[in-house]
């Protein structure tokens, strides 16, 4: 048996022969990417936000000069991938704290190009949730709104390593923190002129998971491997990846479409989208209110720019931005696509969208933290459903046991997994690396832990995350399979199914279910409306009733909470 770190080693040389050979595709490096599309249209609008633009040539500049200012300070690279395991990282980390604006965008492409690792972090931590998080990423600076101050000021001092404070303003009134520096004052630090540095494919690409099943883990990746799986690197629609820099670029000679992500930047669908519409050239547009969810104010922007495309995450997102669309006109006819990463939205939910924007689609797009982008299903009207996806290049299915990777029309309900461009690992810890990414039959493969079927015709029937399948009377109960059913009643706002020991069952299915405004239910009605799409034994035994549910800010809903609300 090879040791996980040797492996590594040895696959890290053969990519280099084979890539010094000629006979393995171009690699590619995040920051190399957006300076070439950049310098192929500098003049083209890169970002809208609240009146403000910024042009691919402006959004260089200001990138440019974030990096030049990290730099100077002597944050980058201290140890190339080559002589690091797949857990371990030898680059300076970046945490950015902000809620969606240009700012976001300008510190994570300046740390790019400053060979500095940025990673996400949820803005609805508190104190002891943050501390965790900027100590386990070992975080080196931190960006950061005005309206986080007070409780980074809290945990700072449990926070040693933290060498640079970087405050953006807002109108919070928070003032500057101590030994902080402000954002606009870094920036006129810096230089506009190239960096003198070489960047590399193996430079990493953090992203913390949202922690909603367990505590938060840094996926570690390499910018090229994210580049291919969820950031651009391969045509829509096509299995290949582009074959050149040129080719990206040429392809880029025809954006200019506006993109919109209502989710977080905190939340990888988000950022996935928001960097694929910057390797075609396109221009992402920010709602006025990034705070929190506005539907009026969402497709008030959608309808004032035209956006094409509009990226969600699930019904959390989705149900309350198409109630905004039955209660006022919008004229959508620049929309072309309601997308929806993360999470899927439930069949009626799509069938209320397309009521409303008939000439329009919707994509569920399935991925993850640690895969990327896997696999999608598009529905249009009089077309919809949820929970059958068409799979990507990368993706498949592994037997419960990892011992081999299955086949369409297996029998054997498995591992929803990605092989190819996948993940090194989680940073600081090899044996949750190990567990996570497997080698089976010689491949490295990434399983977080999706269960899947694999149908003959080729279509992947998702059943949800191991960590909330539910086991009662001897029969697994994917909670997710549960929650579809339960939302397609109209008195159903909001739900999340969970499980809690049962001396007759071992446990039970309990539903937390948040009703729609004025609407009223009873616990038969809504087992008669379930009933009609899954087993008898995958019903609820109890339906627990809260005035809201809690969820990340992008939407994923939090089981821990709701595990403690069944409880109750």
């Amino acid at each position: 048996t090879v040791p996980a770190e040797h492996t590594l080693m040895i696959n890290y040389l053969a990519r280099e022969v084979s890539r010094i050979r000629g006979d393995v595709e171009m690699t590619y490096n995040l920051a190399q990417v957006h300076e070439a599309v950049a310098a192929a249209n500098p003049d083209r609008l890169a970002v809208i936000h609240r009146g403000g633009t910024l042009t691919y040539a402006e959004l260089t500049a200001r990138s440019r000069r974030f990096a030049h200012a990290l730099a100077q300070r002597g944050f980058g690279v201290h140890r190339e991938r080559d002589v690091l395991a797949g857990h371990e990282s030898g680059q300076d980390h970046l945490a950015i704290y902000l809620h969606n604006g240009p700012e976001y965008l300008e510190a994570m492409i300046g740390s790019f190009k400053a060979r500095v690792a940025p990673f996400n972090v949820n803005y609805r931590y508190v104190a002891e949730e943050l501390r965790y998080l900027l100590d386990n990423s070992q975080a080196r600076i931190v960006v950061y709104h005005d309206t986080f101050a007070p409780i980074l000021e809290e945990v700072l001092p449990e926070l040693p390593d933290v060498a640079l404070l970087v405050q953006v303003s807002d109108d919070s009134g928070h003032a500057l923190l101590p030994d902080a520096v402000r954002y606009d004052d870094l920036l006129a630090e810096g230089s506009t002129e190239p960096l003198e540095v070489t960047w590399s494919p193996d430079d990493l690409y953090i992203l913390y998971t949202g922690g909603t099943t367990g505590m938060p883990k840094g996926v570690l990746w390499r910018q090229h491997d994210i580049f291919i799986a969820a950031m651009g690197g391969r045509p829509f629609g096509q299995k290949e990846a582009f074959a050149s820099l040129e080719a990206i670029v040429e392809a880029s000679a025809s954006g200019g479409a506006r993109m919109m992500s209502v989710a977080p930047l905190m939340h990888g669908a988000a950022q996935w989208a928001t960097f694929t519409a910057f390797t075609g050239g396109n221009t992402v547009v920010f709602p006025e209110h990034v705070v929190k969810l506005d539907p009026a104010d969402v497709w008030s922007t959608v309808e004032k720019h035209r956006v094409l495309t509009i990226q969600i995450v699930g019904d959390a997102m989705g149900r309350p931005l198409i109630d905004e669309l039955e209660r006022h006109e919008y004229d959508l006819s620049g929309l072309l696509a309601l997308v929806s990463g993360g999470a899927p939205l439930n069949s009626s939910l799509k069938d209320r969208f397309l009521e409303k924007a008939p000439h329009a689609i919707v994509l569920d797009a399935v991925g993850s933290s640690e895969t990327g982008a896997q696999m999608g299903h598009t529905s249009s009207k009089g077309a919809t459903a949820t929970g059958t996806f068409v799979p990507g290049p990368e993706t498949s299915v592994v037997s419960a046991d990892l011992s081999v990777e299955l086949v369409p029309g297996s029998p054997e309900t498995g591992w929803l997994a990605q092989r190819g461009h996948v993940p090194l690992g989680y940073l600081g810890d090899a044996a949750k690396t190990a567990a996570t990414f497997p080698v089976i039959g010689g491949t490295r493969f990434a399983v977080p832990g999706d269960r899947a079927n694999w149908r003959e015709d080729g279509i992947i029937e998702l059943l949800g995350r191991d960590s909330v399948t539910i086991n009662s009377g001897g029969e697994k109960i994917f909670a997710e399979e549960v929650e579809q059913a339960l939302a397609h009643h109209p008195a159903v706002y909001d739900v999340i199914v969970v499980g809690r020991p049962s001396e007759q069952w071992g446990s039970e299915v309990v539903a937390v279910v948040q009703l729609a405004e004025g609407a009223s239910v009873t616990d038969a009605e809504l087992l008669a409306e379930a009933e009609t799409h899954i087993a008898r034994y995958k019903l609820p035994k109890v339906f627990v009733y809260r005035d809201a549910l809690v969820r990340s800010p992008a939407g994923k809903a939090d089981y821990r909470w709701a595990r403690e609300q069944a409880g109750a």
